[in-house]
Order: structure tokens, then sequence, then C-alpha cells
């Protein structure tokens, strides 16, 4: 099995953990918790662009996401490029 390979599976394997802990997340949520988590993307074009879905749906899920208490922070929007930068929030204010 490729590194590729292995990678996208370890990936798949935490978007599953997460949506199992928080049955309310989507699988586009839940992927943009854990592409920040492990530093994969923390923009919404990047994490669009490196998974190969629409940035609208993208920026859908993350406003979605942005608006439910403490499990992410919107840090800033570029409204040219209707980019939206993401972080999660300190371990201590979950």
């Amino acid at each position: 099995m490729s590194e590729e390979a292995s990678d996208a599976d370890r990936f798949l394997a935490l978007v599953a953990a997460a949506q199992g802990r928080d049955i309310r997340l989507t699988s586009i949520q839940a992927g943009l918790l854990v592409a920040a988590e492990l530093g994969i993307a923390r923009d919404s074009r990047a994490f669009a662009r490196l998974l190969g879905i629409a940035h609208s749906l993208v920026l859908r899920e993350l406003n979605d996401l942005a608006e439910r208490e403490g499990l992410l922070q919107i840090v800033k929007r570029d409204l040219r490029t209707m980019r939206v930068h993401y972080t999660l929030p300190p371990r201590g204010e979950v």
C-alpha cells in the first residue's frame, strides 16, 4: 500500500471517529476539523482543492460549523476570493 493511500485511509478513519463522537457532524464538517487538527488545511479553498469538492459546499459547511459553540474559529475572511481561514480553538476552551 502506498503512503498516499495510507494517509487517505488514516484521514477517513479520523473523520469517521469525529462523526462517531458527534453525530451532528457531516462528513465535510468532520473533515474540516480533522484537517485543521492535522495541519492539512486551514482555509476553505485549500480544503476544497485537496478533497476535490466545490468551494461553495465547503463554505456552507464551514459557516454551519463555526456557528456551533467552541468547535472551530474563523480567523480571517477574504472578501475578494471568498477564502475563509479557520483554526481549532485552544484545547482549554472546548
